[in-house]
C-alpha cells in the first residue's frame, strides 16, 4: 500500500528490485500487447492522449500489464497516482485518499490504483461511489475476476470496464528482448538465452512470470553478478517446476473450461472433452464435481437416445469416489469420452421444461376421475377410478386413453429425436398414440 508517498510512477527502481519491476515501461510506447486497447487509434489509447481518462476497471489475467498501465496513465496525464491494495487497506485509507484528493483538486488530478479490487467489501466500494462520481478521483481497479459478479452494480456502473488478454507468444518474446536489451544488469552480463519458446510456453501468457523466471534460471546457471550465462531448456524446467496452468478453482477461469468441457461433450467432440478434462485435473479441480456435471449432462443432452449414458455416469461417480486421483482420471475420460461419441437428445430435458412452464403458470387441472383413486366406498361412489382400463389386461399391454387433464389432453411434451435409441421409441409411440403425432 502507497498512501501520499508520491507519485509512484515516477519513483526511480531499486538496484534489487526483481526484473520484472526494473524492466516495466515507463512511457506508453514501451507498453507491449493489449493492442485492441492501446494500439494507434484503439478506444483507450485516444482518451490517454486526450488526457480525457475515465475511471476504469481492468480485467484480466494476472501478468497481462493492470499495474503498468495504470501507473503510465498517471504519468502520462500527470496525475497523482496513490496505490492501495484491496488486500491490506480498509475505508480509513480510502477516505484518507479521497480527503488529500479534495485539498488538492484545484491543483493536480488524483488516480486511485486499487489492486485486487475484487477482494475490497460492499462498505469498502460504497466508500468510493460519492468520490468516483464528483470526479474527485479517477478510479482505477485491477481484477482478475469478473467484475460483474465481484463489484456492486452502483461503483461498476460509474467505471469503464476495458478487458485484457493473455499475452500471447509474440508480446513474450518482444518483452523477453526489450529485458535483455533495457536491463542494465542483465547486459552486463552478457546473457545468452537458447529455447526461448520453451521460456514462452512456460510463462503460461504471463509477462511477469516470464521475467521472473527467466532471472531464476540465470541464477540457477551461473553465480549472480559474474560473467557470461547461457541459459535454456534445463535452467527454465529448473526454475518452473512446472508449466503454469491459468486455473483458479471458483475463478473465471473454471466456469470457463468446465463450460469449454460441457459443451464440447454436448457437440460429440471427445478429443476437445479430454484435453478440457486434463486443463481440469491438471489445475486441481475436483474429479467428483466433474463426475457430478457428467450425470447431469447423460441427462440433459443424451437422455433416452442411449440411456445407458446416465448409468455410466453414476457408476463414474460412484467408482471415482472409491479410487480418487491420479486414477480417477482415467475413469473420467472414459465416461467423457463415451458420452461424448453417444448419440444425442435433450427430448427429456425440454418435455420437463416445458410441462413445469404448464404446471407452475397454468391453473391446477383437475386429475380425471377414471385416474383417481378410489381407497373407499364414498370415492366409488363419486365415481373415482370409473371406467379406467387396466393396461395389462389389453393386447400388447397397451390401450389408448386419456391420461392428461382436460385442458392439456392434446399437449405434447416429449418429442423424441431420431436418435440412437429414441428413434425406436419414437416409432413406438407413435403406433400406441396415432392420434398423437409426434
Amino acid at each position: 500500500m502507497d498512501l501520499f508517498g508520491g507519485d509512484t510512477s515516477d519513483l526511480g527502481t531499486r538496484d534489487d528490485a526483481p526484473l520484472a519491476e526494473r524492466v516495466r515501461p515507463r512511457i506508453l510506447t514501451e507498453f507491449i500487447g493489449q493492442d485492441h486497447l492501446l494500439g494507434e487509434g484503439k478506444p483507450l489509447r485516444i482518451l490517454i492522449e486526450r488526457d480525457q481518462v475515465p475511471s476504469m476497471i481492468l480485467w484480466g489475467p494476472p501478468g497481462s500489464g493492470k499495474t503498468t498501465l495504470a501507473r503510465l496513465i498517471a504519468r502520462h496525464t500527470h496525475a497523482q497516482f496513490v496505490q492501495l491494495s484491496a488486500v491490506s487497506a480498509g475505508v480509513k485509507d480510502v477516505r484518507a485518499v479521497i480527503e488529500r484528493a479534495a485539498a488538492q483538486r484545484h491543483h493536480r488530478r488524483t488516480i486511485l490504483f486499487i489492486d485486487e479490487i475484487h477482494r475490497f467489501n460492499k462498505a469498502q466500494q460504497d466508500a468510493l461511489l460519492h468520490s468516483v462520481e464528483e470526479g474527485l478521483v479517477t478510479l482505477i481497479g485491477a481484477t482478475t475476476e469478473n467484475p460483474s459478479f465481484e463489484v456492486i452494480s452502483p461503483l461498476l456502473s460509474r467505471c469503464r470496464v476495458y478487458v485484457l488478454q493473455p499475452l500471447g507468444a509474440d508480446h513474450l518474446r518482444a518483452i523477453l528482448d526489450h529485458a535483455l536489451t533495457a536491463d542494465a544488469q542483465l547486459t552486463a552480463r552478457s546473457i545468452a538465452v537458447n529455447d526461448r519458446d520453451r521460456l514462452v510456453l512456460l510463462s503460461g501468457g504471463d509477462a511477469r512470470m516470464l521475467l521472473n523466471g527467466l532471472e531464476t534460471a540465470i541464477r540457477i546457471a551461473g553465480s549472480e553478478g559474474s560473467g557470461p550465462v547461457t541459459v535454456g531448456r534445463r535452467e527454465f524446467d529448473e526454475a518452473f517446476q512446472r508449466k503454469l496452468n491459468r486455473y483458479d478453482d471458483g475463478g473465471e477461469e473454471h466456469y470457463n473450461i468446465i463450460s469449454a468441457f460441457i459443451k464440447s461433450v454436448r457437440g460429440s467432440d471427445p478429443d476437445a472433452a479430454v484435453y478440457w478434462l486434463a486443463r481440469m485435473l491438471d489445475g486441481g479441480e475436483d474429479p467428483k464435481f466433474i463426475a457430478r456435471r457428467l450425470i447431469v449432462l447423460a441427462s440433459e443432452d443424451i437422455g433416452n437416445a442411449d440411456a445407458y449414458g446416465l448409468t455410466l455416469a453414476v457408476s463414474t461417480f460412484t467408482a471415482v469416489d472409491y479410487v480418487g486421483m491420479p486414477e480417477a482420471r482415467i475413469i473420467l475420460a472414459q465416461c467423457a469420452t463415451y458420452l461424448a461419441s453417444a448419440p444425442k437428445s435433450n427430448a427429456a430435458y425440454v418435455a420437463i421444461s416445458e410441462a413445469l412452464e404448464d404446471a407452475q403458470q397454468g391453473p391446477d387441472a383437475p386429475v380425471p376421475l377414471h385416474l383417481r383413486n378410489a381407497p373407499t366406498g364414498l370415492l366409488k361412489e363419486l365415481g373415482y377410478g370409473d371406467n379406467y382400463k387396466y393396461a395389462h389386461d389389453f393386447d400388447g399391454h397397451i390401450v389408448e386413453q386419456q391420461y392428461l387433464p382436460d385442458a392439456l389432453k392434446e399437449k405434447l411434451y416429449y418429442r423424441p429425436g431420431d436418435n440412437g435409441r429414441e428413434k425406436d421409441m419414437k416409432e413406438r409411440l407413435n403406433r400406441w398414440w396415432p392420434k398423437r403425432r409426434r
